[in-house]
């Protein structure tokens, strides 16, 4: 294969219609890497024969020894192909720029193909012709549609049907039909939850306009009688009202979505055999042989058509008339690619039948070098064959500049939904939106850039740092062996038997020393240097060009046009390299023009995971909002096994979070210094990582620290009430100066509530950041309420915030309380009094005004003279005297802080609804003048007082923990089926589903899996049956625990079977009590000694 310089990649990046950017896609195992290289293979770079063996792009040595993608990483490759300009004239070559993204397939690394796909224009989703559809293929398929991506489908590993199933061609057909149905019913899925939803907001749309027709009739029909008009007339309102609803809902058309062979995006391939093909090569062949017209055959190769052998006439199966025909597709494709199969490895002993291998060579005009067909391994010559026959890479490019869009077209399609989904989209320039857009690339247009994530990469790894031509001068000869001698001379004056004795040892080692001192100190800190890792930013240009040296704006997640100069301000760079993506390598560029995948240097400590890069400030786009798949659930804490390597161990995590796109890094309060990562893999790659790369010392990892959640039920099963005279969960708590009385009641909140509260913690979050900004705005003096700064906006994503108004969050949550049936006598009208969320000020529990005289400030006021009606209410800084209402804000911090630590293990609170309903100040006479100076005083009484009271009344009920919990996936034979199940139910997991995939011995089983008891189930799984299942594992949500940790037995039934104890037997107690032991907290009814026996007895 002719090698492709890098001068030539330059040229072709400034032709924007010839460059195709694309991202592998799939579930782990699939393919992608083997399918990369047979496309790196036709520049090159390696070896045909080495395709799909070295796996190029799998560039760690983890990756390799695992055989799994970690990191998306890119390439840029030449595809040279022969095209007409017109029908009559002659083909003409041209050469294409494709753009390469790998991305991995594990579901511990899906951050990665979300920065994989924001980057591209195009996908080639893989799936695997026997395991079909399965968990990360969904996960994928649903990125292509949120990016907007136009993806190729590619059914790989043809061969195993072939070679494993042992499938007749007829029989694959039919399962290959299967597949390609399951896919496009995933999309068809995608399609009918967009459409209810455009349908569902048409509705409201339409009754809008009928309400305010409506509404304008009757103003005018008020204003007819105020004028002693004579009436109204009711056709002109009933018309007027029918005139706004005639409008009708616009169906979209779905016929472009979906895959088919005929419409030439999808792809059979085998990428470990080197062979593809589309329906559109076969047309080509058969179209002078059969006398039809390759667009035809195009149509009916794949489908329900047959060929008549006499007539050579293309039939329907209603034309069969009885006739036991086969299909087209498997008379004219499939039984040719196993008659190879055939004539190559079947035969006797898989040693193929050479006579017909020559009958298959001279009918398809192909030429096999002798060697090839003279040797031993038939695989060589099944290889051969069809690389010259069927060649992955000329059916797999060509499919990708014929289907997938260039950068113009397609920022034209996909940038106007992306740029009205970022923050402040009003008010971004429309210069910067049409050069966007409109993909303008002139110096003068505005530049803008999405950097989707940083990769660190070594300083000798830099152009800069690499040798050119691989010989050394005489100088670097020599140089490099006076250093090679100093460290041998040094390393045997330390490792002699018998030191040098008194002075003249000493004098001797310290001669040694000086005699090369300098040369070795240099070496040392070359090396250093050269072991350092720098920040690299994988990043799109969307407009403009950019040059080295260049300065730019770097605007952080949280940037929006509409406040461009506010905290922290965005700050300006300078670019001190460009760089083009080889896969394992870096090649240096002065400038990119638009539509270029490309490295840049420059942004170290100026972004953190994510950021967009613009030429102007004013009316900048923010295009950061990425959707990274999977939240980090696994925290584990780290220390270095040596103490004085503290500061190297924490300046490595903070690049570690700099360069993944997923793991994070935290302080916790009792000092311990905590790593999330998204699983166990994804754990172990960061812990290897920061060992190695980042921090360069020894680090031991504690115990993972997994997250629970506590709640309340009620069961018939709760002890009694606490206090007779009042409702259960009530609590009247008093300040310890008996000042301040504060009555309260915690119930459960209802199912349908909190699911609701969950699902649209975007929509709280956002109409919190809007009540601070008009404080901010007006000069609200809110210090007391800022006295904690609880940080909830991190996680936001695209997709997170839901852009509901307070009016139909309103309603909606309305419509949840009333679902709840046995309990909707108790929350008549609750919503309009609620005052905060928490925890975090977003969570999923109420905290609501019960009150006389409504003390607390309302969150959801639909309007701003609401909100300032309501601080004028509840201003009492005139007043001398202290009233309840000085107290809210402390309340509802209180509230805060009781939710984020819950009374079981100090967990966040979830599902339940806290009712103040009376604050009493009692003050005495000489306390009247000074009440507003023992506020101060007050105020940790009354947060200390409410806090206690919460967590009291919430154990007042019965308590429940609330289990993290995986969705797991596995896929095994029928052979090791019970061996899957066994070491699922050991760890305490629950079968959900059981279902044989039809045409393959391979069975699909999907469970819920505890996060506390997955670690090392991956590995147990492999061991136990032998390596032929391995599970995927997603964060699924939160579940209950139903068992109450304070539970004991108490019958005399319960007491025999489980004794005074019953440790062993409540499983909750026991999470609860290894949370807490983990935490320092107290564990009751914890021994410290058993048996009490003298030590000195117990080590004979």
């Amino acid at each position: 294969m002719p090698v492709v310089t890098l001068d030539k990649l330059v040229a072709l990046q400034r032709n924007a219609e010839d460059v195709r950017n694309i991202c592998i896609l799939a579930h782990v195992d699939h393919g992608k890497t083997s399918l990369s290289d047979a496309l790196i293979a036709t520049n090159g770079i390696i070896s045909p024969k080495l395709a799909g063996k070295i796996r190029y792009l799998d560039s760690r040595p983890d990756e390799q020894l695992r055989g799994i993608t970690m990191e998306s990483s890119a390439i840029s490759l030449c595809f040279s192909m022969a095209r007409r300009t017109a029908a009559e004239e002659q083909p003409v070559q041209k050469d294409y720029l494709i753009n390469l993204i790998d991305s991995p397939g594990h579901v511990d690394f899906s951050s990665e193909v979300s920065t994989a796909s924001r980057l591209c224009d195009g996908a080639v989703v893989l799936v695997d012709a026997v395991e079909g559809v399965c968990s990360q293929t969904v996960t994928v398929l649903r990125q292509t549609w949120i990016e907007h991506l136009k993806p190729i489908l590619v059914i790989n590993k043809i061969d195993r049907l072939v070679t494993e199933l042992k499938m007749s061609p007829g029989e694959a057909y039919i399962h290959m039909g299967k597949l390609l149905e399951q896919v496009n019913a995933v999309l068809g899925s995608f399609f009918q939850g967009e459409r209810m939803e455009e349908d569902l907001q048409w509705r409201e749309r339409v009754e809008e306009r009928v309400a305010a027709a409506a509404a304008k009739e009757q103003e005018k029909m008020l204003q007819r009688k105020a004028d002693a008009a004579n009436g109204v007339n009711d056709d002109d309102i009933a018309s007027e009202t029918t005139a706004s609803t005639n409008g009708e809902f616009e169906e979209r058309d779905d016929e472009d979505l979906y895959f088919a062979p005929e419409n030439n995006n999808v792809i059979f391939s085998s990428a470990i055999d080197g062979w593809a093909f589309t329906v559109r090569q076969f047309a080509t062949l058969y179209e002078k042989k059969l006398g039809i017209k390759r667009s035809v055959l195009e149509k009916v190769l794949w489908g329900d058509y047959y060929l008549d052998p006499k007539t050579k006439r293309v039939l329907s199966s209603k034309h069969l008339k009885g006739r036991a025909l086969k299909p087209m597709f498997v008379q004219l494709v499939l039984d040719n690619i196993w008659a190879v199969y055939e004539a190559t490895t079947g035969g006797v002993k898989g040693k193929g039948d050479a006579g017909m291998v020559e009958k298959i060579t001279k009918s398809l005009s192909l030429t096999i070098p002798p060697h090839i067909l003279r040797s031993r391994d038939p695989r060589a010559l099944l290889t051969t064959l069809f690389a010259a026959w069927l060649p992955l890479s000329t059916a797999l490019l060509v499919s990708v500049i014929e289907q997938l869009p260039a950068p113009p077209g397609a920022q034209s399609s996909r940038l106007p939904a992306l740029i009205d989904a970022s923050p402040g989209a009003s008010y971004i320039d429309p210069l910067v939106r049409d050069a966007m857009i409109n993909f303008k690339t002139a110096t003068s247009d505005p530049v803008v850039a999405f950097v989707s994530k940083m990769v660190a990469v070594p300083t000798s790894e830099l152009p800069q740092n690499k040798r050119r031509g691989g010989m050394l001068t005489a100088e670097e000869a020599r140089d490099m062996a006076r250093k090679k001698r100093a460290e041998i001379a040094k390393s045997q004056a330390f490792s002699n038997e018998e030191l040098p004795n008194g002075l003249s040892g000493i004098t001797e080692a310290l001669a040694s020393t000086n005699l090369h001192g300098d040369e070795e100190t240099n070496g040392l800190v070359t090396e250093q240097k050269e072991d350092a890792e720098h920040l690299i930013g994988f990043a799109r240009l969307y407009s403009g060009t950019l040059t080295v040296g260049d300065s730019i704006y770097v605007l952080p997640p949280k940037f929006s046009p509409a406040t461009p100069h506010a905290t922290p301000e965005p700050q300006r760079v300078t670019i001190t390299a460009l760089y083009l993506l080889m896969g394992r390598g870096l090649e240096p560029l002065i400038s990119v023009p638009a539509g270029v995948v490309f490295g840049i240097g420059g942004l170290e400590g100026h972004i953190l995971k994510s950021g967009t890069l613009c030429s102007q400030l004013e009316g900048s786009v923010n295009l950061a909002g990425v959707s990274m798949g999977s939240e980090p659930i696994v925290r584990v804490a780290l220390e270095p096994v040596n103490p004085s390597d503290l500061n190297k161990m924490i300046d490595g995590m903070r690049m570690l979070e700099q360069s993944d796109p997923c793991a994070q890094y935290e302080v916790l309060e009792s000092g311990e210094h905590v790593i999330l990562t998204a699983g166990e893999l994804h754990l172990e790659r960061c812990l290897k990582d920061l060992r190695e790369r980042f921090a360069r010392c020894e680090i031991q990892a504690g115990e993972p620290i997994v997250p629970y959640r506590e709640t309340i039920v009620s069961t018939s099963e709760m002890g009694p009430v606490k206090t007779k005279d009042i409702p259960r969960g009530s609590v009247l708590g008093v300040t310890t100066s008996k000042q301040i009385s504060v009555r309260i009641r915690v119930r459960p909140l209802p199912i349908s509530v909190t699911e609701y509260l969950e699902k649209n913690i975007g929509a709280t979050r956002r109409f919190y950041a809007e009540i601070k900004a008009a404080e901010e705005s007006r000069g609200t003096d809110k210090s007391s309420e800022e006295m904690i700064d609880i940080d909830g906006s991190s996680g936001d994503n695209a997709q997170n915030i839901n852009r509901l108004s307070i009016s139909d969050f309103k309603r909606e949550l309305t419509e949840a309380f009333h679902e709840a049936e046995e309990q909707q006598d108790y929350w008549p009208d609750v919503v309009d009094d609620i005052t905060a969320f928490g925890p975090r000020r977003t969570g999923p529990n109420l905290l609501i005004d019960h009150t006389r005289s409504r003390i607390c400030r309302r969150f959801l006021q639909e309007t701003q003279k609401e909100t300032l009606e309501a601080d004028r209410s509840l201003d009492t800084s005139a007043s001398s005297t202290v009233s309840p209402e000085a107290f809210s804000d402390k309340i509802s911090y209180a509230f805060q802080l009781a939710t984020a630590q819950g009374p079981l293990c100090h967990e966040p609170i979830r599902g339940i609804a806290v009712f103040l309903e009376d604050v009493t100040v009692s003050s005495t006479a000489d306390e009247d003048a000074s009440g507003r100076d023992n506020l101060g005083r007050l105020t940790g009484e009354v947060i200390k007082t409410v806090r206690d009271s919460i967590q009291q009344g919430f154990l007042d009920w019965s308590p429940r923990l609330l289990l993290a919990m995986y969705s797991c996936e596995v896929q095994a034979s029928s052979e090791v089926l019970g061996r899957v199940y066994a070491v699922i139910t050991r760890r305490h997991g629950r079968i959900l589903s059981e279902s044989l995939k039809e045409g393959t011995p391979f069975f699909t089983i999907s469970a819920l899996l505890p996060v506390a008891s997955s670690f090392g189930f991956s590995d147990e799984i492999r061991k136990r049956t032998s390596g032929a299942a391995s599970p995927q594992l997603r964060f699924h949500g939160f579940e209950m625990l139903d068992e109450d940790p304070f539970w004991v037995p108490s019958t005399e039934e319960e007491l025999e079977d489980l004794g005074e104890l019953a440790d062993k037997e409540n499983v909750a107690k026991g999470h609860m009590d290894k949370v807490r032991a983990r935490k320092g907290l107290m564990v009751t009814g914890r021994k410290m000694v058993k048996d009490a026996e003298k030590q000195k007895t117990l080590k004979r």
